[in-house]
């Protein structure tokens, strides 16, 4: 019901991108989707290219007079680094780069240059995704849902966040510096790891937590395997480049632990209200949404692109030869936090679009308060005796 697109090279004219189902009423500007956009490029540790573009979106289909209209959505962002590569004669790339797609994409499409698996493999395509994240932001504030994200780890360093410290509160203190850690403290840790790696020529990954508050309970569903919301999340998350892992909630620290330790317990309130006492699980239960914070934890591997040389094979002449650097980041990992944040908001408004219906927000605002609620008056039951009585 909700879809997505995206078409373009790192370093090919422009990017392009086609959001499918958005529903009409929803006030879209390119102000709010720009903002999105220079988060993207600003992070400690980011590379040259960040110097070059300066992202600004257009939107060529689906608006008008400032509100969606229901039609799919045409965004597109221009690649200033174009100019550089438009006349130039690019010199051949066969030695295949440790990590990257340049050796598996050759395998897979029988490329004989393979810079052209670069163009498509490479990050640059998040700014899309980035793009429609902002829009399906957009949509889920009409529905009070906010999504947020924050580093908790880069390369060594582990982040000294307090636990009760607000979900919100968290996202706010994370944008106040440029690694966004909430913990002032971890975060110029954090710097000094970067700073280091930038001295040995090296580089870091590491460990991003992503949060929706204010989603209900009831999205998703437990009935088929590509209907589970938490698997969803975890694909939408490892979609992304460099991203070798996920989480939903304490799912590996559980792991280690007994049931009675785990899971959360449910408590009630003297007006009927279900209320869990932990989060443990990370706001899904069975695929589906418990009412709780969803709470995602995905690891991103140092990025591939080494000042490094590192050794490998030139498939033009078969012998042994040491990779040649192309430009990237120190540390992506600050930068990541808004393309994780962009995916877990699509997946997200895919779920509630296809729980509600309808084809305008108006529409489905009223549908959207009335939804089923964890209270004891929205879930009667019948207390009676049954049987399947399948027909033998």
């Amino acid at each position: 019901m909700l879809r997505f697109l995206t078409a373009g090279e790192s370093h090919g004219p422009t990017l392009t991108a086609i959001l499918e189902g958005i529903p009409a009423g929803l006030a879209l500007d390119t102000d709010y989707i720009n903002a999105e956009l220079a988060r993207r490029q600003i992070g400690y540790g980011s590379g040259g290219r960040m110097n070059i573009e300066r992202d600004e979106i257009h939107i060529t289909s689906g608006v008008a007079a400032g509100l969606t209209t229901g039609a799919p959505l045409a965004l597109w962002v221009e690649n200033r680094d174009f100019k550089n590569w438009r006349d130039k004669n690019i010199e051949p790339m066969t030695t295949p780069r440790p990590g990257h797609a340049d050796l598996t994409g050759a395998i897979k499409y029988g490329y004989r240059e393979l810079r052209i698996a670069l163009e498509r493999a490479s990050a640059r395509e998040t700014t899309m995704r980035v793009a429609v994240g902002a829009v399906c932001q957009k949509f889920l504030a009409e529905f009070g849902i906010l999504i947020g994200g924050y580093v908790t780890q880069i390369g060594s360093v582990v982040a000294s966040i307090d636990p009760a410290l607000p979900y919100d509160q968290r996202l706010i203190a994370a944008e106040a510096n440029d690694v966004r850690c909430p913990d002032a403290v971890s975060a110029e840790r954090m710097h000094e790891e970067i700073r280091q790696v930038k001295v040995d020529k090296d580089t870091l990954g590491g460990v991003i937590e992503v949060v929706a508050l204010g989603v209900p309970p009831g999205l998703g569903s437990h009935v088929q395997f590509d209907r589970r919301l938490d698997a969803k999340i975890v694909a939408a998350m490892v979609s992304v480049h460099a991203m070798k892992g996920a989480e939903i909630g304490e799912a590996f620290e559980n792991a280690g632990k007994r049931g009675s330790d785990v899971h959360d317990e449910i408590g009630v309130t003297e007006d009927g209200t279900l209320y869990r006492k932990s989060n443990r699980a990370g706001g899904l239960e069975g695929g589906i949404t418990t009412g709780e914070p969803i709470i995602c934890r995905v690891a991103m591997k140092p990025i591939s692109t080494v000042m490094k040389s590192l050794e490998s094979v030139n498939l033009a002449t078969g012998q042994p030869e040491h990779t040649t650097y192309e430009r990237s980041d120190f540390c992506a990992t600050p930068r990541a936090v808004p393309i994780l944040e962009s995916m877990m908001a699509f997946v997200i408004a895919e779920a509630l679009i296809e729980k509600l219906g309808g084809d305008s927000v108006n529409e489905m605002k009223p549908r959207f308060e009335s939804l089923r609620r964890a209270r004891l008056s929205d879930l009667p039951m019948d207390n009676v005796e049954w049987r399947f009585d399948y027909p033998e």
